[in-house]
């Protein structure tokens, strides 16, 4: 494939499939889909695709689906961002499926390197690009002029997320080394204004935890953050991060948890869970992420890569008087006996994985560095 500038799930099935979006450097934006094979293995096949225009990149793309609990009449979107400056929302026909261009239009004088939903109300998106603004757009009426235009970051804005969790609440980072975080019914002034030691190539809210946020920051390493609300604002502060000798760029959790692996003889209460947004029970879904010491499909290589370090030394300890949070390598029998990681997927993607008031000890969060080539996968337990 061409390179791939951004990729991410879809949270809802279309046309019952499991679809992968995928913004790569021939200026396309590409649906795969998730395809069962002989053994119980998985590949993803092209499903769809659209260009965005000639000689651009394909910088950015999010789905309007970002929280559960989407409204079956609400159509599936996807904005997008190149490397012109430029925005594309796009529809994706369910019954078909296939990708289908709504509006393109102007939005930064140079790359527009990220663009992303408000997904609590999709007809909102934002967008930064290089030249240092960070703007809203309403689609309800034709783009042209922006809802507003922030310089509050002073470089080049790459990185925005909606939270899942918070109606209101945005975070955005920057090349400025600084994420912040914002009410969106206000954009003059941030809530918060956290400085991380590089440029914050990406923003990932925790699916269960709505306090937490996991950033990318390039030199920076890879960090988590503990967004708590004070009387007045917002505060953030640093829980745990991973510095690696390379170029901290793409990260995010597993939507998956690791409870039920430290309740392995006991199966976990399900008092908790809402069964309305799902179509399989919650236990399929909890219960399918474990080491095996083989790999059970020829499509599963293996995702936990060994090198010469000890990766147990990128451990960072939590800020004394903070809620803490530690980071270790998923499994120290990997560099052992060579375990692979192992998805079960016969019920993937059946619908929405929505837990309400989910409290799990452990997290599983994926980092991919630049210079080394290397995706790593770290359990986060909370304490």
């Amino acid at each position: 494939m061409s390179a791939i500038l951004d990729m991410k799930w879809c949270h809802v099935p279309v046309a019952g499939h499991a679809l992968l979006g995928v913004a790569n450097a021939d200026g396309s934006i590409e649906l795969l889909h998730l395809v069962a094979s002989e053994k119980s293995s998985y590949t993803l096949q092209p499903f769809s695709s659209l260009a965005l225009g000639e000689q651009c990149l394909a910088l950015s793309l999010d789905w309007s689906t970002g929280k559960a609990g989407r409204a079956s009449s609400q159509p599936l979107k996807i904005i997008s961002s190149d490397s012109k400056g430029r925005l594309h929302l796009l529809t994706v026909n369910e019954t078909g499926p296939r990708l289908q261009a709504v509006a393109t239009w102007a939005a930064h004088h140079f790359e527009a390197w990220i663009a992303a939903f408000n997904y609590w109300q999709t007809e909102i998106v934002y967008s930064g690009g290089d030249d240092g603004l960070l703007k809203g757009w309403d689609m309800r009426n034709t783009p042209g002029s922006p809802l507003f235009t922030s310089k509050r970051h002073s470089m080049g804005v790459c990185s925005i997320q909606s939270s899942p969790h918070r109606e209101h609440i945005l975070a955005t980072g920057s090349y400025d080394e600084h994420i912040l975080l914002w009410d969106t019914r206000n954009m003059q002034q941030p809530l918060a204004d956290m400085p991380v030691q590089g440029g914050v190539w990406r923003l990932k809210w925790h699916p269960f935890h709505p306090h937490l946020l996991l950033a990318a920051c390039m030199h920076g390493g890879f960090k988590i953050l503990d967004c708590q609300k004070s009387e007045k604002e917002e505060v953030c502060t640093v829980l745990s991060y991973v510095w690696r000798n390379s170029l901290a760029y793409g990260v995010d959790w597993s939507w998956f948890s690791l409870r039920p692996l430290l309740q392995a003889q006991q199966p976990p209460s399900l008092a908790s869970f809402s069964h309305s947004e799902m179509g399989v029970r919650a236990a399929d879904l909890v219960c399918n992420l474990k080491i095996t010491s083989e790999l059970p499909a020829a499509a599963l290589e293996r995702v936990v890569v060994e090198d010469e370090e000890d990766h147990t030394s990128q451990i960072k300890l939590p800020h004394a008087g903070k809620p803490s949070t530690s980071l270790q390598p998923f499994s120290e029998d990997t560099k052992k006996s060579s375990s692979r990681l192992y998805v079960p997927m016969s019920k993937i993607c059946d619908h929405d994985l929505h837990l309400e008031g989910a409290n799990f000890e452990n997290s599983v969060l994926a980092t991919c560095s630049f210079y080394d080539h290397v995706l790593h996968l770290w359990k986060c337990e909370m304490s």
